[in-house]
């Protein structure tokens, strides 16, 4: 229990200095986290294995992560060329960036920044150190509900961002609260979804591949939206 309390003490650390700290520190932030997280979890007993990253579950975990990416990538290509969902795409976020941090943010900032400590995080130390306590129910659920409350801080401006967002949620203090609830929600879904790939492919490598595409392709179609437009 010791070692759990540590080990989300760590996340909430890193998620309160990803917030205040400017944003070069970012990635630096979630690495030195991810090996925090790690070294608390080997203190406690558990195994590469029971990570997610023994060499057995490393390359199987690529053929599930690989498989599954295609397919998100497919959804994207679909999505993109669809009339009605071309407002989901318009994110002010990615229509000001240059192609040159567009690529950082998609090839180094997602998967060494955000998808290296959330999966680590959640679906590798917590599902691990919680599964130990209690089965793999509870570790899904703990460590799933904790990564929707994670998305707290980057969903209050969701609305202001995206013009799709502030259709559905609407403007205002009160379109904040909506969206806000919506996000912790759906990632807390997201999350079920991850956690049960990750007990399934026996590796946390597929969630990580999952996720990566899922940020990575979804930030590359908003900025392609951006510049079609």
């Amino acid at each position: 229990m010791h070692s759990l309390l540590l080990a989300v003490s760590v996340l909430a650390a890193a998620s309160t200095l990803t917030t205040v700290l400017a944003d070069d520190w970012y990635v630096p932030v979630c690495v030195t986290a991810a090996a925090l997280l790690v070294t608390i979890a080997h203190r406690s007993g558990v195994s590469w294995e029971e990570l997610g990253l023994g060499p057995v579950s490393v390359q199987r975990g690529l053929d599930w992560g690989l498989v599954l990416a295609g397919a998100v990538l497919a959804v994207y290509l679909l999505a993109w060329h669809m009339p009605f969902t071309h407002e989901a795409f318009k994110d002010k976020r990615a229509a000001g960036l240059s192609a040159a941090k567009q690529l950082f943010r998609v090839l180094v900032r997602v998967p060494f920044g955000t998808v290296l400590l959330e999966e680590v995080g959640f679906r590798g130390v917590l599902w691990a150190l919680i599964i130990r306590l209690r089965g793999p129910v509870w570790a899904t659920a703990v460590s799933s509900t904790l990564f929707g409350f994670w998305h707290v801080p980057p969903s209050r401006g969701l609305t202001k961002a995206n013009a799709a967002a502030e259709g559905v949620f609407g403007a205002g203090t009160a379109g904040v609260i909506r969206s806000v609830a919506a996000a912790v929600v759906g990632t807390g879904i997201a999350g079920v979804l991850l956690c049960e790939l990750r007990r399934r492919s026996g590796s946390l490598i597929a969630p990580m591949v999952v996720h990566c595409a899922l940020n990575s392709f979804g930030y590359a179609s908003a900025w392609a939206a951006a510049r079609r437009q």
